[in-house]
């Protein structure tokens, strides 16, 4: 099984202070920090640009996870690679040329990751399973944090974890993820868990808290002893 880690999503924080508010997630125990890129095309909001990645690369060396609501996207991959990007994950709805796009991710050096929207089935990543690190199952709509978790995705985890059996793919959940869905999702096959309000309620006093909470909920469904 793929280890279980906490992705605290900086769409969530304190974007007055997204350099401390990075810097915090860190120190809480944050796997890898989450950045969700919003145009306002590809969904309904406009979030972070490469200038703001660069801006709090520093603050953080674990690993940046760009998740790219983006259409069309292939422009944008250089700029957020340079920017300090180590995973770059483009939507399966965002364009005709996936292939493509994934292996020029991989030109540039960086990790690959491919997102399914809710309505999106499992079946839509089988033609590019050899070329991705990362399948990322939205368990919300995308374009808002803060959304309720769609249970009923918890079958396409489920069914994509079977997909990828015998290959080094990690399944990434992103919407809604809390301490008390946290157990059903490592359950279905989820290893990567995007956490936005559920880690940055509260306060950075709670964010350490916040992020074990969903750590023990996921290794404890799993029989880890936590």
């Amino acid at each position: 099984m793929r280890p279980i880690q906490v992705l605290p999503s900086i769409l969530a924080a304190d974007f007055a202070s997204l350099g401390a508010e990075v810097e915090a997630a860190t120190k809480a125990g944050a796997d890898q920090i989450h950045v969700d890129v919003m145009d306002g095309h590809f969904v309904p909001n406009i979030s972070f640009g490469p200038a703001l990645v660069q801006a709090i690369r520093p603050h953080s060396m674990q690993p940046f996870d760009v998740h790219l609501m983006v259409a069309p996207v292939d422009a944008w991959l250089v700029p957020f690679a340079a920017a300090g990007a180590d995973r770059l994950t483009v939507h399966v709805e965002a364009g005709p040329h996936l292939h493509r796009t994934l292996q020029a991710i991989r030109g540039l050096g960086k990790q690959a990751g491919v997102a399914l929207t809710p309505g999106t089935p499992a079946s839509a990543v089988a033609p590019v399973l050899d070329l991705v690190d990362l399948i990322c199952v939205m368990t919300v709509n995308t374009g808002f944090g803060g959304q309720k978790f769609i249970a009923a995705m918890l079958p396409k985890i489920a069914e994509l974890r079977a997909m990828t059996a015998g290959r080094v793919i990690d399944i990434e959940v992103d919407g809604g993820v809390t301490a008390h869905n946290a157990g059903e999702i490592a359950q279905a096959g989820g290893n990567l868990l995007v956490a936005g309000s559920s880690v940055f309620k509260d306060g950075p006093s709670a964010y350490a808290a916040n992020v074990k909470a969903i750590r023990d909920a996921a290794e404890s469904a799993r029989g880890i002893r936590v």
